[in-house]
């Protein structure tokens, strides 16, 4: 019986295939218990505390001292490290706390060879621990002058809101048991180029690692940006790329005839994370890889191919960011503990909580989804593998119009592999997706064409 449900085929008719999207199908199942208590658990105060503590180091820059006990990159590595090693000690064994250090060589922004240090508590999953999902923080921070390694430079939004997000996560998560494997990162060296997060990606990339989706989160320390303009507090920009950063020439000159733009795997995060975002939260979708002129970690996963995005505030106050701490013509200048928002930071963290919990919950993206395109048809006939959890239910074809931005439809199809549909792929797109027993359902997968 294994192996005819692999190769099941399911022919579904035009009226079934017609069906709307209905009530519930894109979100799933509504939070679980657990899933209510982590976000409960997420606390303004802790978050409040750490970035004081990240702030109280004077400057975290890359090329900072880190032999001193007190202040500079050293001691915020040193202190990040034992907060989540004292998180991993009550978490039964199942989280793993490393310091990721490399020499980086010379570079226009690193004038000799420096030891940079990533901060790594890995959360193992339960069930598919090879499944992995990426979430981080930058601990290292600027002044207006890049190079200037010794003038305070607090960086209290950029970006130690980002790494006590990745840090209250790390500790609120650590009794429970995910079903798939969770990483909480505090890298460094971003500032100087994104080195830390570059040998992060590298390190999993040369290991084979089954990385699902990454999240960076950098500038999100409020939803105001204190210029007067009204506030946002309740939304988080979520920038998300649609033509793959990875994609090959090969890759290019397909979706160049028949489209894609707007359904690579980080453009497909982006519709999930919207999917699960928690109450009292809006994530404002934003369909660019990154701002002008900036960039951050996900760019070092995108690179080499993983699903990834960034989370940031609404709109930034650039007198905030990489500036001398300074007071000119009235205005304070600098990237001020003063500035931040710790309830909002909190409410960026239950997103990102909300997310990673739902991605490792329910089935990992299909895999291999192709289209066929052998034969001109009116119909369509979509092709993936069978997963591998164990309380993998079936799948559900979506689709939606060229035109659409989110998917419009969506029929169950059972635990197949192969289905074909009548209704034509040159008019829509189409997309797989998993569904679990308890309703969790995974990203959607967009197919290949397939000879």
């Amino acid at each position: 019986m294994a192996n005819t449900s692999r190769r099941a085929f399911l022919t579904v008719s035009a009226a079934a295939a017609a069906a709307p999207l209905m009530a519930g199908e894109a979100v799933g199942a509504p939070p679980g218990p657990e899933l209510r208590a982590i976000l409960r658990e997420i606390d303004p105060r802790r978050i409040e505390a750490i970035v004081r503590k990240l702030v109280s180091f004077g400057t975290r820059h890359t090329l900072s001292g880190q032999d001193d006990p007190v202040r500079g990159i050293g001691a915020a590595r040193d202190w990040i490290l034992a907060e989540m090693r004292g998180y991993a000690a009550i978490s039964g064994g199942r989280m793993t706390v490393e310091a990721q250090a490399f020499v980086q060589p010379v570079s226009p922004r690193v004038p000799v060879p420096t030891t940079i240090t990533n901060v790594i508590a890995t959360l193992t999953g339960s069930v598919t621990p090879a499944r992995t999902y990426v979430v981080t923080g930058h601990y290292d921070s600027r002044v207006t002058d890049v190079m200037d390694a010794v003038s305070d430079a607090p960086g209290a939004d950029d970006d130690a809101s980002g790494v006590a997000v990745i840090m209250e996560l790390a500790r609120v998560m650590a009794r429970r048991q995910p079903e798939a494997t969770i990483v909480f990162a505090a890298v460094a060296g971003e500032e100087q180029g994104l080195y830390g997060s570059d040998h992060m990606a590298q390190v999993y990339r040369d290991a084979g690692a089954d990385i699902q989706a990454m999240f960076s989160n950098d500038i999100v320390g409020t939803g105001d940006a204190h210029d007067g303009t009204r506030p946002a507090n309740r939304t988080v920009r979520l920038f998300v790329e649609g033509v793959p950063t990875s994609e090959t020439a090969a890759e290019a000159n397909t979706r160049k005839s028949v489209g894609g733009e707007n359904d690579g795997p980080s453009r497909q995060l982006g519709r999930f994370v919207k999917q699960v975002e928690p109450d009292g939260t809006d994530v404002r979708v934003i369909w660019r890889r990154d701002r002008y002129l900036r960039g951050s970690d996900h760019i070092s996963f995108l690179l080499r191919g993983y699903p990834a995005a960034r989370f940031t505030e609404p709109r930034e106050n650039f007198a905030h960011e990489h500036q001398d701490v300074r007071v000119e013509n009235g205005v304070q200048y600098g990237d001020l503990i003063e500035f931040c928002d710790f309830d909002y930071i909190a409410r960026v963290a239950r997103v990102n909580a909300a997310v990673l919990w739902s991605l490792s919950e329910a089935p990992g993206t299909p895999r291999g989804v192709v289209i066929d395109t052998t034969q001109l048809t009116n119909s369509t006939t979509l092709r993936w593998e069978l997963g591998t959890e164990p309380d993998l239910a079936g799948y559900e074809v979506v689709w939606r119009e060229t035109t659409a931005p989110d998917w419009e439809h969506s029929r169950a199809v059972g635990k197949v592999t192969t289905v074909t549909i009548d209704l034509s792929k040159d008019n829509v797109f189409f997309g797989v997706r998993a569904v679990d027993a308890d309703g969790h359902r995974s990203p959607v997968a967009a197919p290949r064409p397939s000879s």
